[in-house]
């Protein structure tokens, strides 16, 4: 089964490869060790699997993520290939690999990036490019939460967006999109070119987005939401003692979600079994339906590292929630108190 996404002409698969987490380590959002051929794996189990695009960024594994993208789709015939998503604007320093990357549109900088990043996926071009934050100058300080303060030297959107509009027009890009942006900044953008894609993150806890959600709904633009198992929260696996044991370099141990907020989710985490175990089906398979229940979401984002994962989730583009599930599901996340936001899909 696939759908439309927006106006692009793209007709993508109910969910995509998202390949932040087969990153590797040595970065400051890395999720820790892994294995590149067993990455790569999973990346082609997806796409034989039906899956039939891949997201992933340029900072992620500071190009290694792009590269192994480009490594599992090289070979494969143009009628086979999924298509390719990437994002720009998360620069990172060389030589302090460490230090968190910076939020830079300069248009210099991003004309920069697209030529770095077709270079790694091997690509002529790329299928949607998605300006991955709003441009504030400063380091990203993902695990506080927070955008940061906004430098003197932030790019206006209206000046990077209209570079990612000529980026298409010049056909290095088929489609442009915006990640992380709030509705009044996908207004600004819209009065300029077109916003093809937004990308904000969504799942049963993390439901902030629905205002932007709405808004591309209103706009005929397509959505595609990042994290809808909440970096694994919502796989039925985790544990306090699981969440104890990661590694260190994991950037989970110091986000939230992992410390603050873990009870909470661990709860709505659990209440999701009941509902698997009457369809038969996992508990990712529940979260990821809830998602995909929602009016306006074209597609989910979901992440693997290994074959064996990908199998855990797949089945979850077939799975129909009965209006007894999300009443079910909106209970608890109200009794859990995980999150925020719409406890139910409008």
């Amino acid at each position: 089964m696939t759908v439309t996404l927006g106006r692009t002409g793209m007709e993508i698969s109910r969910m995509g490869f998202g390949s932040w987490a087969v990153s590797g380590s040595g970065w400051t959002f890395s999720w820790g060790a892994t294995d590149d051929a067993e990455s790569v794996a999973a990346i082609r189990h997806a796409v034989d699997a039906g899956v039939n695009w891949i997201d992933t960024a340029a900072v992620y594994g500071l190009g290694h993520s792009e590269e192994l993208v480009g490594k599992a789709i090289a070979g494969m015939p143009e009628g086979d290939r999924p298509y390719v998503f990437t994002k720009v604007g998360l620069v990172w320093d060389p030589e302090n690999p460490a230090a968190a990357p910076r939020r830079i549109m300069k248009p210099a900088s991003v004309r920069r990036e697209v030529e770095d990043s077709l270079r790694r996926l091997g690509v002529d071009r790329i299928d949607l490019y998605q300006v991955h934050y709003p441009d504030t100058g400063e380091s990203l300080e993902y695990a506080g939460g927070g955008f940061g303060a906004v430098s003197p030297n932030a790019t206006p959107l209206e000046e990077y967006w209209q570079v990612m509009a000529d980026l298409k027009a010049e056909g290095k890009v088929r489609a442009i999109g915006l990640s992380n942006h709030t509705p009044d900044l996908l207004d600004a953008a819209e009065r300029i070119a077109h916003v093809d894609v937004i990308q904000p993150p969504f799942s049963a806890i993390n439901r902030s987005a629905a205002a932007e959600i709405a808004w591309a709904h209103a706009h005929d633009t397509g959505v595609i939401v990042y994290s809808p198992l909440q970096s694994g929260l919502l796989t039925g696996t985790f544990s306090a003692e699981r969440v104890a044991g990661l590694p260190a370099e994991d950037w989970r141990t110091a986000h939230h979600d992992f410390t603050t907020g873990l009870t909470a989710n661990l709860q709505l985490a659990e209440a999701l079994r009941p509902i698997a175990r009457r369809h038969g089906r996992s508990v990712p398979e529940v979260a990821i339906a809830w998602v995909l229940a929602w009016p306006g979401i074209t597609g989910a984002i979901v992440g693997a590292r290994k074959p064996s994962q990908v199998d855990g989730w797949i089945g979850a583009e077939s799975l129909q929630l009965t209006p007894t599930d999300l009443e079910e599901i909106s209970a608890a996340i109200i009794a859990s108190g995980a999150g925020s936001g719409p406890a139910r899909p409008a």
